[in-house]
């Protein structure tokens, strides 16, 4: 099996960052939290979803890319981090706030819990798009974030890798981290082929993320 390269995404082009752009220029509000499959909103709009470990700064990317301080807080609250959050993104488009993975404390009902719920969201949701699978620019993948990778591989559901915290690694440092993270994503069939290298802090990578949004259908 040849390995895919897994470039860094490139910078849009001028036509397709405005696309980007206008699509988040929109309202964003928090929809709502969901616990069953039973309470997920009508299917009447493409989404997207972001997955992460705690603490590799989801929240703070979706506040980056709606441009709303606040949007997704980031909590240490059980209740909170057990739902999958559903934010609107004008009338087009759900972002969809996965519960943050690898946390030691939670008991082990609630994580099977949850992990059954997100299985049947990802196998089950027609109109989602993409997986975006946050990666922490300074760790690389870990072994939570292999087994997320691997229950968007058995979903069928295309994932692709958003390095975050960009800002926090060295130059020299970063090209060690891209080779670790490449190549545990030439073993994900469903890993698309490109990485995209953010900070939210920073606003790097941003507008490239939402031109990638935008462009699907």
């Amino acid at each position: 099996m040849t390995n895919l390269p897994f470039p860094l995404a490139e910078d849009p082009d001028e036509s397709t960052r405005e696309n980007g752009r206008l699509l988040f220029a929109g309202q964003s509000e928090f929809l709502k939290g969901v616990v069953a499959m039973s309470g997920l909103p009508a299917a009447d709009r493409i989404e997207v979803c972001f997955a992460g470990r705690s603490n590799v700064g989801k929240s703070s990317l979706i506040n980056a890319l709606t441009g709303t301080k606040g949007l997704a807080r980031a909590s240490n609250t059980p209740g909170r981090t057990q739902e999958i959050n559903f934010f609107t993104q004008g009338p087009e488009l759900y972002l969809v706030d996965l519960p943050g993975y690898g946390y030691a404390n939670a008991p082990l009902a609630v994580v099977e819990k949850w992990q059954r719920l997100l299985k049947q969201y990802l196998s089950g949701r027609q109109t989602l798009r993409r997986a975006f699978v946050l990666i922490d620019s300074r760790h690389g993948v870990k072994k939570v974030d292999e087994e997320i990778m691997k229950l968007l591989d058995t979903s069928a559901v295309t994932f692709q890798c958003v390095l975050t915290k960009a800002d926090k690694v060295k130059a020299k440092d970063r090209e060690k981290v891209l080779s670790q993270v490449r190549d545990a994503l030439s073993k994900h069939p469903a890993a698309f082929p490109e990485i995209v290298l953010t900070s939210s802090e920073k606003g790097d990578g941003i507008p490239t993320l939402r031109a990638i949004i935008a462009g699907l259908e």
